[in-house]
């Protein structure tokens, strides 16, 4: 058995600047934990893979193509490969989302 807490994961360098740190990695997919603090945001991106967002704390707003929705705690949120997509923490408390993509990304996210 393998586990690991959150905060014990290092923090992964990133385009996005923010804190986002590799919890799972397997030749089958990835599981990425990143906290936004009030303000922050990911830079708009594309990802070769489909992707699946659980809210675990506080509310954020997705962007996925042309659509914008602000989400809270138990929110899953879908995206399909392709598309561009980012999260902003526009309130006044972290944010955390776990992000699972499957399967695991070959390719490079581009930024947008």
């Amino acid at each position: 058995m393998i586990t690991r807490t959150v905060m014990e994961t290092p923090v992964e360098k990133n385009p996005h600047g923010v804190d986002a740190r590799k919890v799972y990695d397997t030749e089958h997919a990835t599981m990425v934990h990143i906290t936004l603090q009030p303000g922050e945001s990911l830079k708009k991106h594309i990802t070769p893979v489909d992707v699946a967002f659980y809210v675990l704390e506080g509310r954020g707003v997705v962007e996925i193509g042309e659509e914008r929705r602000e989400c809270g705690p138990d929110t899953l949120v879908e995206s399909p490969a392709h598309l561009p997509h980012r999260w902003t923490n526009e309130g006044d408390r972290p944010f955390r989302v776990l992000v699972v993509k499957v399967p695991r990304p070959t390719g490079a996210t581009r930024l947008l």
